[in-house]
């Protein structure tokens, strides 16, 4: 049998190279192949990952909780010193609620203005290891919100252990 090998300078039809064209395609192919084998493989790995990731997420508590106070004895009312600061701009405000205060059995210290204004709603404040004496004054005084020192600071307080924000 005989083969004729073309002439490389020869052109027309001959010329053509047909293995070029079934590299590309089978290259072309391959390529495909390996893309559905990533996606198939991604998609294996992914949603156990996810599934892990979610229950965890569930079990894990959302906010970490901040330290617990110390709790510290339960003082007498009258071992209670409160700063009246009025938050309200409403004039004499802090000196009627300071009688209040008195009443109840408590010490008044400081009378005067909260360092900001435009209190919303009154509050009492409490310094560390006292929440329990600010939940007491704010059931004595009928006030719902009760927190830890937000905006003051200690020296605001002149030693007193509670705050009372008048608000609006």
């Amino acid at each position: 049998m005989e083969h004729a090998l073309p002439h490389p300078g020869q052109s027309g039809p001959d010329r053509h190279h047909p293995w070029r064209t079934i590299a590309v395609v089978i290259a072309g192919v391959a390529t495909l192949e390996l893309l559905i084998l990533v996606i198939v493989g991604v998609a294996l790995v992914a949603k156990p990952m996810a599934h892990r990731a979610i229950t965890r997420a569930a079990k894990a508590p959302a906010v970490t909780k901040p330290a617990p106070e110390p709790m510290l004895p339960l003082l007498p009312r009258r071992l209670v010193s409160v700063t009246i600061l009025n938050g309200n701009g409403v004039a004499g405000a802090a000196a009627a609620e300071a009688s209040r205060v008195r009443a109840r059995g408590y010490k008044v210290g400081k009378v005067g203005n909260a360092p900001r204004g435009g209190f919303g709603a009154s509050v009492v404040m409490y310094r560390a290891g006292r929440i329990r004496e600010g939940r007491r004054l704010a059931r004595d005084l009928g006030i719902s919100i009760v927190s830890p020192l937000d905006g003051l600071r200690k020296t605001d307080l002149h030693g007193a252990k509670l705050a009372v924000v008048l608000g609006g």
